[in-house]
Order: structure tokens, then sequence, then C-alpha cells
């Protein structure tokens, strides 16, 4: 059964979050330059942003510092939110007070800096308990059991401690050693951004048959097309994927670029099954949230071929349990596994693999 921890409150982080917002006196920065960062700016007063890695003189209107360069008695607030346990040692390395993005959201009580992926999760929990619990039931080995605990705990109570054992390893993101690769392969990469997961998949799979390459942003399809030119076989496709023929609005924004209805451009988007008739062995699937939109318009051909699937589930509050749902409701002769692949928010692929 899954289980979920009793979460105590934490008078450090409690007492952090109520000084860094009313104290008037003391040198607060943060540390990281993301949405988050801008929020915290709108929010209260801060004295700078640390960034080492910028050159930029101020960041919305606040000073840009170098880490070496904060005042002893200073608080800081540290917004990274892939590698925050890598970002907190560091922090230990100097003098000044510092909290990590989790629990200042907890004890802030501001809503507006939420963990986007997150929104509605608590409620959702509560509400589908019994749904949450039977995908962790479903879970096909210790590795994948206890990492959901884990995470579902992580987000109850934005305790970084559940995150300690997790690494940074992107590199193996989307190719478990819970499945192997055969000769022929036919991969489908959605979400292929600059081509950096079809190159791996290149590197674990060099005999494969065909990669259809689907991206709706053409600046990186130019990249990706760079980046595999040495490589044959790959059909590169302009396309957004969905459960309908639609033109949305578009995003830009590095690897989290996605639909929404402030886009600075408009893509198409099809279902997969009028754009591909083919055998299909393996899909990977990260659209950062239209992952499930995408997988209603790909069902009939994972119900005709029944390829392995590598899904991403952490963009939406409800895809641990809503995902695996759908595609068990097509083909329900899959073994299940899930393996995270930062420290912190992103990167929970859910596996799929055809049962022999």
């Amino acid at each position: 059964m899954l289980k979920v921890d009793k979460h105590y409150e934490d008078f450090y982080a409690k007492e952090f979050t109520s000084e860094f917002l009313s104290s008037n006196t003391i040198p607060k920065y943060v540390y990281g330059v993301n949405e988050t960062a801008r929020q915290v700016i709108r929010t209260c007063s801060i004295s700078g942003i640390i960034a080492d890695k910028i050159n930029e003189k101020t960041y919305f209107g606040v000073p840009v510092v170098r880490i070496a360069d904060v005042e002893n008695n200073a608080m800081v607030l540290e917004v990274i939110r892939g590698i925050p346990l890598t970002e907190e040692k560091r922090m230990r390395e100097y003098q000044f007070r510092s909290l990590d993005l989790f629990s200042f959201i907890k004890y802030s009580n501001n809503r507006d800096l939420e963990i986007e992926f997150w929104k509605g999760f608590k409620e959702d929990f509560d509400e589908n308990y019994d749904k949450y619990n039977s995908i962790y039931n479903l879970l096909c080995d210790d590795i994948s059991k206890n990492q959901f605990y884990n995470l579902i705990n992580f987000r109850l109570s934005h305790d970084l401690r559940y995150m300690r054992g997790f690494e940074l390893k992107l590199e193996d993101q989307y190719f478990s050693n819970v499945y192997s690769f055969d000769k022929d392969e036919v991969f489908l990469d959605v979400g292929g951004f600059d081509g950096f997961t079809t190159k791996e998949f290149i590197k674990r799979c060099p005999d494969y048959s065909k990669v259809y390459f689907f991206e709706p942003e053409k600046g990186n399809l130019i990249k990706a097309k760079e980046l595999l030119k040495d490589h044959n076989n790959i059909e590169y496709l302009e396309y957004g994927l969905s459960n309908k023929k639609d033109k949305l609005y578009f995003d830009i924004s590095g690897p989290q670029s996605k639909i929404s209805d402030s886009g600075s451009i408009v893509i198409e988007v099809a279902p997969l099954t009028s754009l591909v008739n083919d055998r299909i062995t393996f899909i990977k699937m990260d659209i950062e949230g239209a992952e499930y939109e995408a997988l209603e318009g790909s069902l009939d051909l994972i119900k005709k071929y029944h390829p392995k699937l590598a899904l991403a589930v952490y963009h939406q509050a409800n895809d641990f349990w809503r995902i695996p749902e759908l595609i068990f409701s097509v083909r329900n002769d899959y073994d299940l596994y899930l393996r995270h692949y930062t420290e912190g928010i992103f990167d929970t692929i859910m596996y799929f693999v055809p049962k022999k």
C-alpha cells in the first residue's frame, strides 16, 4: 500500500520565510534566474540576484551579484528546481543563512509561488488516493515503488529529504535498463527539441530501422537536423501531437517550450494516427503537459503495435495515475516501471514494457 508519511513542521524554515518576507534591514538575495525568481522580486524587496554565469548587471531591475560577494549576515533563498540538493550543498560553503524554494513555498502562503506542475496535486491526491495506490501496486520493482513513494511525499510535504538519493542523470532519461532494444526498432521521438534524445537512442540502438522526429518549432528542427546529419532514415515532422487537428499558440522557452495561450508562435498539431502509418516499436513522449491529449491521438497505434513507451508524467498534477490509466484502457499487457532523473521537480518517466 502507498504510504503517506506524517509531515512535521520545520521551525527553521518557518522562521526564515517569515523573516525573509517581512524584514527591511537584513540583506536578502535570491539564488537562481527563472520565473520563480521573478515572482519573488514581485513579492518582496530583495538586495540582489545571485547568478555567477550571466553577464547582465541587473535582472528585472535588481542587481546581479556573485555568490562570493554576498554578506555573511545575509539571507539567501535558493530557487533552483532541478538540482536543489547540489545547490544546497554549495550554500553550506558560506556563512549566510539559506533556504530551499520548496520549504519557502510551504510557509509563505503565497500560491503564486507554487510549482506549476504541482498545482492542485494535494486535492487530487486526497480525492483519488485509490487511483494512486492502484498505480503503486502495479509498479513492477522496488525501485519504482520507492521512487513513487518519495515523489508523492515530496509533493505533499515540500520536504527535500525525500529527494536525497536522487541524482541528475539526463543522459539516461527515456533509456532505463527495464527494457532492451532489438534490431529494426522504429522510434518516435515526440518532443524532439534539439535532437539530443534521438542521438542517445541511436547510440543505444545503432541498428534501428527508422526514426520519426516530432518537433513543432522550426528553430529546434534546424538544430536537430544539424546534430543528426550523419544518420539516415530520420523523418522530421514539424508538428505537435494531440487528439485532433488544430492550430495552437506555442511558447518558446528552450527545453520547457510548450503549448500556451500566451505563446509567441502558432503551431500545427494532429493525432499521431493521421501522421504515421507504420510499425512502431518505441515511443518517447515528453511535451510539457500535452502528453495526455497526444496519447489519446495515439491509442490506435499503441493498441495495434504494442510499442515500448517512455512517457513523461510530471507536468500535470494528476498524470501519475491518469496517463497509465489511459494506456491500460487499450492494452493491459504492459509491465509498468517508474524512474526519476533529477533532484527536484523535473523528469519523472513511466516505462510501459510489453509483456512477453
